[in-house]
């Protein structure tokens, strides 16, 4: 496993890539951290591994956006091992 990265119990692992902006960036203390997880995992289940790390971000979770490779996708959305996923908080304007 990378160092900082996040384990989730399963055969077969991947790693992701996993960005974090505003808030998010400072809850996670990172900007970017490597997530070991199972293949076949979700969206939802790299948020999930993040959330055991640091419960604070569950309060975020229906305000976050997530994008995968550059697309905004679901939580059910499938990862594959190198995807890059983005947490995107939701914008302010003014």
């Amino acid at each position: 496993m990378r160092a900082g990265a996040v384990p989730v119990h399963g055969t077969h692992p991947i790693v992701i890539r996993v960005l974090a902006f505003g808030r998010l960036r400072e809850l996670l203390n990172a900007g970017e951290t490597a997530l070991d997880i199972r293949a076949g995992s979700r969206v939802g289940d790299a948020w999930s591994a993040l959330a055991d790390r640091c419960p604070a971000l569950d309060e975020h979770r229906s305000s976050t956006r997530i994008a995968c490779n550059g697309r905004i996708v679901a939580l059910d959305h499938v990862l594959r091992d190198g995807d890059e996923v983005a947490l995107l908080p939701p914008v302010g304007g003014g």
